[in-house]
């Protein structure tokens, strides 16, 4: 916020939340994950459960081993809810691009 407003509001008795603004500024210093990074990793969870149970209907909680965006050298096991995720992917196909559906389908994914 401008100094200008700080002080405005300053003159009507309303003070900062120095706990709010700490809360803003670890949220603004966090990575941001892309939607091209979210997609692979739970691609790549779906084709870990694949693997391992031969067929992609996945319950929605769900405990896979897998190597998250960025990390192909390490492997962690990570509860994830690949169903749900595959629910939403299904529920927005419309909005993946024909390289997203193909990989989906590759891994068994009947609607894609």
């Amino acid at each position: 916020m401008e100094s200008r407003q700080q002080d405005l509001l300053a003159a009507i008795g309303i003070e900062s939340d120095a706990e709010l603004g700490a809360a803003k500024h670890a949220a603004e210093a966090k990575p941001k994950t892309s939607r091209a990074d979210r997609f692979r990793h739970g691609l790549a969870v779906i084709a870990a459960f694949a693997e391992r149970e031969g067929h992609v209907r996945v319950p929605r909680p769900q405990e896979v081993a897998v190597a998250g965006p960025g990390r192909e050298e390490s492997v962690e096991t990570v509860h994830v809810g690949p169903g749900a995720w595959l629910d939403n992917q299904k529920a927005r196909r419309a909005k993946l691009t024909p390289g997203q559906l193909a990989q989906l389908a590759e891994h068994g994914v009947e609607w894609a």
